[in-house]
């Protein structure tokens, strides 16, 4: 994928193919399968989750079995986050008791606000599930606290005629201090911080998962980012056969922020006015396109397997981007892939999921729905599913069936606030 010139990006953006969400209809089958695959999703958030903390595991294994090793009691703020939201599906679909439901958020965010170490609001990436306490020498990390604030402002906004969520939600929001994050050099926000180094070299200087961390920035009561520090970081052009999008990051980067944030038929007030909604449905059909063009390589690709995330792999952990998948990539399939965009591109997403359950099924799809990652040619499995791929799962098809998730996020007072400085509404794309 190649990077595009301003003009180029302009001329070939506004051909493409709209998301088809508006105009696809789910058939009763469709219905049963994400109704199932949701409740699997949410499973793990249940299980996973310390009672007492509401801290929830970065990964389990499959079956729902403990692991073993360094890992086993390990959560992380993002799948906290997404947890949060999750509850929130499930108090709304009658998952489970409602009053048991409330009470695993309160006691979450009772545990944010009184127990969780912290610094200036920002929590550090990985903790013990049991106790909060840092491991592995973690970062403060901006971005994993920025999707941990997703779902706690999503519990404020479903949870509003509670008489403690609304208050334990604002305060947690308010604490996080958004300035002394924020690099003076490139006035873009900083990745982290570390007590023993102080902070990270690296910024959010182009187009990432990002986007939501700068919007809560924008709209924070208590220590708000300037407007002016939304059109700080790149926006750069990529091009791949007749696609034209913006972002060269691995395609979690378009879901994540966007599980939360509805940005569908608004513009920001860049030259390019980037309609960021249109842009994560060009950039997931460009993905399919390029897992497509791989057959000749890998011969089980096809237009109903495709797929390719940061994820598990046969070689550990891999962000699969671009110098990654030149290198080392081995055929390996990434259902959340498909899954995290099902908000977007439905049409292409669904048959897809749907495929690897009925060829694949008995080897990927178990307790918590598909595991992390598999190769269809050496019919290796990951034993493992994490609770972030679980997680764009879940929201992304609750969004696809109600859009409650946007609903509920995109009411707080400070993402209107946010929302109000940088976007305008535009014509929807055809």
């Amino acid at each position: 994928m190649n990077p595009l010139s301003r003009r180029a990006f302009l001329q070939s953006a506004v051909a493409l193919p709209a998301c088809a969400m508006g105009a696809y209809e789910l058939t009763p089958s469709d219905h049963a399968f994400l109704e199932d695959l949701s409740r699997r999703a949410f499973l793990y958030f249940w299980e996973q989750a310390d009672a007492k903390t509401g801290l929830v595991l970065d990964r389990a294994l499959s079956n729902g079995a403990q692991r073993k090793g360094r890992s086993r009691n390990v959560a992380s703020m993002a799948a906290t986050g997404f947890g949060l939201t999750a509850l929130c599906v499930a108090f709304e679909r009658r998952w489970k008791n409602p009053n048991e439901v409330r009470d695993r958020v309160r006691t979450t965010l009772r545990h944010f606000v009184y127990e969780q170490p912290q610094r200036f609001g920002w929590f550090y990436h990985f903790v013990d599930r049991s106790t909060g306490d840092r491991v592995w020498s973690c970062e403060l990390s901006s971005i994993d606290t920025a999707l941990l604030l997703a779902g706690v402002l999503t519990a404020q906004e479903c949870f509003g005629f509670d008489s403690e969520i609304p208050k334990l939600a604002q305060t947690i929001y308010e604490r996080v201090n958004f300035q002394w994050m924020l690099d003076p050099a490139t006035q873009c926000l900083r990745m982290g911080w570390k007590p023993e180094t102080g902070f990270l070299r690296s910024a959010w200087v182009a187009y990432r998962e990002n986007v939501i961390l700068n919007l809560l920035a924008l709209g924070s009561p208590t220590h708000p980012l300037r407007a002016s520090t939304w059109y700080r970081f790149r926006r750069d052009p990529i091009a791949f056969q007749n696609y034209a999008y913006i972002g060269r990051g691995a395609l979690f980067t378009h879901q994540f922020p966007q599980a939360w944030l509805h940005l569908q038929n608004v513009r920001d007030g860049l030259p390019l006015e980037i309609d960021y909604f249109h842009n994560s449905t060009t950039a997931t059909r460009a993905h399919r396109a390029f897992c497509l063009s791989l057959r000749s390589l890998y011969p089980s690709f096809s237009e109903n397997l495709w797929g390719v995330t940061a994820s598990d792999s046969n070689i550990g952990y891999v962000t699969w981007g671009r110098a990654m998948l030149r290198r080392y990539f081995d055929g390996t399939i990434v259902p959340c892939a498909a899954a995290g965009s099902l908000m977007f591109t439905p049409d292409i997403c669904l048959p897809t999921l749907r495929f690897m359950r009925e060829s694949f099924g008995d080897l990927i799809y178990g307790r918590y729905g598909f595991a992390d990652a598999f190769n269809p040619q050496t019919r290796w499995v990951s034993p493992d599913v994490l609770g972030i791929d679980l997680g764009i799962t879940l929201l992304s098809a609750e969004n696809l069936r109600s859009g409650q998730v946007w609903n509920w996020f995109m009411q707080a007072d400070a993402v209107e606030q946010a929302m109000g400085q940088v976007f305008r509404p535009s014509s929807a794309i055809s």
